[in-house]
């Protein structure tokens, strides 16, 4: 009976045994610790492409989308113009609900959507031929060499007098506002939408 009893305990733990983790040898190499983390998320790793070497780089791109970009140049601008354009239109928006007006029945409207069609086609054709015409003569700075987002429009250069240091906080802290803008503008079509107002 005892021998039986043993048997059994034995062919319990081997069983029990085939669903315990196998014990890893211990890690000789380094690059556990060279692996190096996410500044926004810390216990996520920084993608490779993100070496901080861009302003406003954090190391945050939890779906990869650095990963299938060939030129990162390009998705920075495409960041810059839409932030720049963001915070445009969220001035443009808080001065449109505000009740400040251009002279004249057309404009007299403070709700931003209904502005678009009382203008007319031909203030609207306007604005985007204007857009067309931004785009058509800035199209080739979007790859290769260059600065992101520098259209040589400063005229004269603002940053000539900064240090390299000062150029790079401007540079970050445009960047960080293109993103707040991005995220404003799209709380604020949402807001006006529910609500017919801003929450300012």
């Amino acid at each position: 009976m005892t021998s039986f009893r043993s048997s059994v305990l034995v062919l319990l733990f081997a069983a029990a045994s085939a669903f315990m983790p196998a014990q890893q040898p211990a890690r000789t190499d380094i690059q556990l610790y060279e692996t190096e983390y996410s500044k926004s998320i810390p216990f996520l790793t920084r993608p490779e492409k993100l070496d901080g070497t861009m302003p406003g780089d954090m190391g945050f791109d939890p779906m990869g989308l650095s990963e299938i970009q060939t030129d990162l140049k390009y998705a920075r601008w495409a960041e810059l113009k839409h932030g720049r354009i963001s915070m445009l239109a969220m001035l443009g928006m808080a001065v449109q609900s505000s009740g400040i007006h251009i002279p004249g029945a057309a404009y007299q409207v403070n709700d931003p959507f209904l502005a678009v069609s009382k203008v007319g086609w031909e203030v609207n054709v306007q604005i985007f031929l204007g857009i067309g015409a931004i785009e058509l003569a800035t199209f080739n700075k979007h790859y290769g060499e260059g600065e992101p987002g520098d259209l040589n429009w400063l005229t004269p250069n603002l940053l000539e007098d900064l240090s390299e240091k000062e150029v790079a906080l401007r540079k970050e802290q445009e960047i960080v506002h293109c993103r707040l803008a991005m995220i404003a503008i799209l709380g604020a079509v949402v807001q006006w939408l529910l609500f017919g107002k801003l929450g300012f």
